[in-house]
């Protein structure tokens, strides 16, 4: 795919690519780079579904037609399995926020940020709608039962099932089929974001950016207001909320007549919905892949259905006693715990092996050496593990796959140990002869590796090369 995404590059810019990237891609089933040559930055995109990738390239002409920052798709592949946008940086709203989150104060600065989001989404919901064929929309063109019966199955077996909760299927399933009742009971011809939160918006030149609308499809106004509020993550504080909420109905009052009452009521039963899918998600990456940072998610997540369940608890009684049983789970004790950071480094035997300055003495140490070196080749002296060319040769012209998932599985079985038991600290060295090639091919690798499957920090550090970064610690995606 980097051979396709190099070659739109050099089509769209008239230079080869200097350098190519591979970014963290939070758990998205495509691939991103960042692909690089002088001063020129793109983002380059593989994806694995030919009609998500048509529904992204549609809906990405149509937010830039009615006016909405979004990636500009600058050269689609003739297969249309990759395709180039333009590069809106690296600052999420949500990274931007975590001093608030942190601190549990969302100050004037901060709910300014937040309110300018919310006063555009009423823009998404109504102009991307206007004349839009949703057929092109995927996996569905509306909000209809079958998609709520996903989430909700989601839920139900991925959540519930997968913490041990005992529960009376045939009274939830009643409970289910009520619930979709009252989703459905509004007729709507607006666009539905699917996954309007945070993480998707970029802030760019101070406005915001929107990304990742690819599951994009007709349906209620609520879904996405309830997404952005109820973001677990997030951790808005109540008065956030309200601002946001008042910002909302003051810019979708263009559009239509809002009564606040009707609005709000209708607003909690999608945010109970909503959070229901997020813990169908927050069940399946933690509980099963016991990926961490979404485990950490499910007591935020639950408090707010509590409080929601209140005010219809006489009409949900199921659902309100398994919330209430399940938020009294030990595992699911609202408790801090301590973050696992994990530093790789590439080096050079050269130079000796890095020292590990976390005071626990050392960890894996991967040698490199007895993979294909491009180094032994003249095109390839100046380049580095970074570099396109270099990537190619590895992974036709050596075993670096079989040797990177081994790596995995020693790897892997560390990071699931530190966790359950509460580390903090993992080193990890990949070494070659001169440190350029294979060890930070192989470096770039396992980092990305542990991030995506983990949700943790790593520290990446390419000591020949001068290069080091953080990948932050996250969770997949609320979806």
């Amino acid at each position: 795919m980097t051979i396709v995404l190099n070659r739109l590059f050099q089509e769209v810019t008239g230079c080869q690519t200097q350098s190519t990237v591979r970014l963290a891609g939070d758990g998205s089933n495509r691939t991103y780079y960042r692909l690089t040559a002088d001063n020129t930055t793109i983002i380059g995109v593989a994806g694995i579904s030919l009609q998500e990738n048509r529904a992204f390239i549609a809906l990405a002409k149509r937010f830039n037609e009615c006016g909405i920052r979004a990636p500009k798709v600058l050269a689609v592949s003739a297969d249309e399995m990759c395709y180039l946008l333009d590069d809106l940086g690296d600052t999420t709203l949500f990274a931007m926020l975590k001093e608030a989150r942190d601190s549990g104060t969302f100050g004037v600065a901060e709910c300014e940020a937040l309110c300018k989001v919310m006063s555009i989404l009423p823009k998404i919901q109504y102009e991307i709608a206007q004349n839009f064929d949703f057929s092109i929309c995927y996996p569905t063109p509306t909000f209809d039962r079958r998609s709520i019966f996903w989430d909700l199955n989601y839920y139900k077996y991925c959540f519930l099932k997968g913490a041990g909760v005992e529960f009376n299927e045939d009274k939830l399933e009643s409970e289910f089929e009520k619930l979709a009742d009252i989703l459905l009971k509004e007729e709507c011809n607006t666009f539905l974001y699917r996954d309007f939160q945070s993480r998707n918006i970029m802030w760019n030149n101070d406005e915001p950016c929107f990304i990742d609308f690819q599951g994009g499809r007709r349906g209620p106004i609520y879904y996405d207001v309830a997404s952005f509020v109820g973001q677990a993550r997030a951790k808005y504080t109540p008065e956030a909320i309200e601002t946001m909420l008042k910002a909302y109905m003051q810019a979708a009052s263009a559009y239509r007549h809002i009564d606040e009452q009707d609005f709000r009521r209708k607003l909690n039963i999608f945010r109970i919905f909503r959070l229901m899918q997020n813990l169908g998600t927050y069940g399946y990456r933690g509980l099963y892949e016991h990926k961490k940072a979404f485990v950490e998610s499910i007591p935020t997540a639950i408090a707010q259905m509590i409080e929601l369940l209140e005010s219809i608890k006489e009409e949900f009684p199921l659902l309100y006693s398994l919330t209430r049983s399940t938020a009294e789970l030990p595992r699911f004790a609202n408790r801090e715990s301590k973050s696992l950071t994990v530093d790789v480094l590439s080096f050079s035997y050269r130079r000796g092996i890095p020292e590990d300055y976390s005071g626990n003495g050392g960890g894996f140490v991967f040698d490199c050496r007895a993979i294909h070196n491009p180094g032994r080749y003249e095109p390839y002296k100046k380049l580095t593990g970074l570099d396109a060319p270099v990537i190619e040769f590895l992974e036709k012209e050596s075993e670096i796959a079989h040797f990177l998932q081994n790596a995995y599985s020693m790897t892997d079985n560390m990071v699931d140990t530190y966790l359950k038991r509460g580390f903090t600290h993992i080193h990890i060295c990949c070494g070659c002869t001169g440190g350029q090639h294979r060890s930070v091919y192989s470096a770039e690798h396992i980092a990305h590796h542990i991030a995506d499957k983990y949700g943790v920090r790593v520290n990446v550090n390419h000591t020949m090369q001068n290069i080091s970064y953080t990948i932050e610690e996250r969770g997949r995606k609320e979806e």
